[in-house]
């Protein structure tokens, strides 16, 4: 099964549509003649030309053409149309993308590839993320426990979800918690479930989120929130690989991977005693660390696209990124990271007018910071200045 097989006769992007999916490990076959019997080969998305398209005789050939090609939905790409427009027929089953002159071939590859590789990850371009990602595809293939540190909103949830999926338990459950939204005592009851009275309002049993994990993954998020007795009893579950359910009185075997996040340096957490040192070396097996946006600047328009084809209704409401648009974006520090891009791009959708998203439409949050004192006799930091 495939995500995409791409037609490229008289497909110019074709080639480097092909050359993009597979560099993000995306499942893709390219073709050049389609008339020849095969057996069906099966995928997602059936990428053609508009050229090829009107060859095949239009809407009918082209569902003839997925028929034989046993694709769910199809994208054909006009390079030649006047001007950028997405339309789509049969339910969305056909999308028709046109690409104007005025948008440039590496943009136009990026809104077709974000739009078909269904990943759950941007198709970002920093060698370092991408060295990353490659990492924690290879880490997802063992069963250890992988502890994500990075700035708030700067993809650690993200980073967890893709090393499930890439792992043999991607079959299983992917349950998250945020330690720090709930308070301990409800906490302890939400992880390691409890019995039917063990406490007020507990009219019935619960198994608890570990257990519900189970063959599946738990990501313990912002684990550096939670209180010091409840990290002592969450380290004996991971030793034994067994929980006892509050109220309980025998402990239930498990069989779950725990990934583990937190904004906080952690060696720091553990030499002021606000964090076990024991707990965290248990979880920190394999350590990996997610960059601020400000440090991937290259990934910043990548993630826009994502964001936007994530928070539409329907394919034929995707906008395009003018340039003006794409300078402001990258011209930014984003200090709230990806969060704060995603409220971004989402005031956009609402303020854009028509198909595209223009600079007016990005209104970015300009939050006051403190300056500093300075005090007679400091010398400035501008270079050949004295002090005051």
């Amino acid at each position: 099964m495939y995500r995409a097989i791409i037609q490229i006769e008289n497909f110019r992007l074709g080639q480097a549509l092909v050359d993009t999916l597979s560099d993000h490990a995306v499942s893709v076959r390219r073709v050049c003649d389609t008339s020849c019997d095969e057996k069906r080969p099966n995928t997602d998305f059936l990428i053609l030309s508009q050229e090829h398209a009107d060859v095949l005789g239009g809407q009918s050939g082209v569902v003839e053409l997925a028929r034989k090609m046993g694709a769910r939905s199809v994208l054909v790409v006009n390079e030649t149309a006047s001007g950028f427009c997405i339309t789509s027929e049969l339910g969305g089953k056909i999308v028709h993308l046109g690409l104007g002159d005025d948008i440039c071939p590496q943009y136009a590859l990026l809104f077709i590839a974000t739009l078909v590789h269904g990943s759950g990850r941007a198709m970002v371009r920093n060698p370092h993320v991408k060295t990353l990602f490659a990492m924690a595809a290879r880490v997802a293939n063992s069963d250890v426990s992988v502890f994500i540190n990075g700035p708030t909103g700067s993809g650690k949830e993200i980073m967890a979800r893709y090393i499930h999926s890439q792992s043999k338990r991607a079959g299983g459950e992917f349950v998250a918690i945020n330690c720090a939204a709930i308070p301990d005592n409800m906490l302890e009851a939400m992880l390691f479930g409890h019995e039917k009275g063990s406490f007020t309002g507990a009219s019935k049993a619960n198994v608890g989120l570990i257990r519900a994990a189970d063959g599946g993954t738990l990501l313990l998020d912002e684990i550096s929130e939670m209180s010091l007795p409840l990290q002592a009893k969450l380290l004996r579950a991971i030793q034994e690989l067994a929980v006892t359910p509050l109220g309980g009185n025998r402990q239930i075997e498990v069989d779950v991977r725990i990934l583990a996040t937190s904004n906080r340096d952690m060696s720091a957490e553990c030499l002021a005693g606000r964090f076990r040192e024991d707990l965290f070396y248990r979880l920190n097996v394999f350590p990996v660390t997610t960059m601020p946006l400000s440090a991937r600047r290259d990934d910043i328009l990548p993630i826009a696209q994502e964001l936007l084809v994530r928070h539409v209704k329907d394919v034929a409401e995707i906008p395009l990124l003018a340039h003006c648009a794409v300078a402001l974006l990258e011209a930014h520090d984003w200090p709230g990271n990806i969060r704060e891009l995603e409220n971004v791009m989402q005031r956009a959708l609402v303020l854009k007018t028509g198909t595209t998203i223009t600079a007016d439409a990005i209104m970015i949050d300009q939050i006051a910071r403190p300056s500093p004192i300075i005090q007679a006799g400091t010398p400035s930091a501008w270079p050949g200045a004295h002090g005051l």
